[in-house]
């Protein structure tokens, strides 16, 4: 099976911690498993720092972001077994992302993860976590990925605690 080709989007604030987001079917688990950050699949031809602002809006209502920097290279994860023909449309074996860091210029009040412009909501709650917090609050089967991403981000994030 293929990976899909997506994109995932780190959004910091001033000080550099970033925006997650509660998974809407993780309901009112606290534990590890119900928090990441913006991601998803590409759509065909699209290109990617435009699929990842697609995807920042589509799960958040976030549109007044600046690009801050895409990061290197892309960062793949596999699904675990039992959910192999079942997530992702059971096409793909896990995801292939692209990743942008951007830099949220607008008022909170713009989040809004209760399905804006009409699309699914993906997310319950949101709230702003500093980096080294996400490898531990996301599913244990893209922990590996997250700890790879969070290592790619550290350096952005750090000129951005000023």
């Amino acid at each position: 099976m293929p990976y899909r080709k997506a994109v995932g989007a780190a959004v910091f604030k001033a000080g550099g911690e970033v925006f997650i987001g509660r998974r809407i079917n993780a309901g009112d688990n606290e534990e590890a498993g119900a928090w990441q950050m913006p991601q998803g699949g590409l759509d065909p031809g699209e290109d990617p720092l435009d699929g990842a602002r697609r995807e920042l809006f589509e799960e958040t209502g976030i549109s007044s972001v600046t690009l801050i920097a895409p990061l290197e290279g892309s960062f793949a994860y596999d699904l675990p077994d039992d959910l192999l023909g079942k997530a992702l449309k059971g096409r793909y074996r896990g995801q292939r992302q692209r990743w942008f860091a951007f830099r949220f210029e607008g008022a909170e009040a713009e989040i809004d993860v209760g399905a804006p412009g009409g699309h699914k909501p993906e997310f319950s709650t949101w709230r702003w976590a500093r980096l080294r917090e996400l490898p531990d609050l996301v599913v244990p089967f893209k922990r590996d990925v997250y700890l790879e991403i969070v290592a790619a981000l550290e350096p952005i994030a750090a000129g951005l605690d000023g």
